[in-house]
């Protein structure tokens, strides 16, 4: 819901959580986990890797080609995902 108002229209954060929750059992699945940290006012969505993600020499091509590919698909008013430590 929008702020509460009971509209039915998710918000640009309930969407991005929405997304993140529909990876986070992939990665999971390979022994990592990802956490909203926050949305930067140009919609640059800011995460943290997590467990065997984080660290992992493959996690930039995971957040660009896994993450960033599928939130952008869903929600094109993302600019970018970046992770955060």
């Amino acid at each position: 819901m929008c702020d509460g108002c009971g509209c039915g229209e998710k918000t640009f954060e309930n969407q991005v959580l929405e997304v993140i929750g529909s990876i986070r059992p992939m990665l999971q699945n390979d022994g990592g986990d990802i956490e909203f940290v926050g949305i930067d006012e140009d919609n640059t969505v800011r995460v943290r890797l997590q467990g065997a993600c984080k660290g992992c020499p493959g996690a930039a091509m995971t957040l660009k080609n896994g993450v960033e590919r599928v939130m952008k698909e869903r929600i094109p008013e993302v600019k970018q995902v970046v992770a955060v430590d």
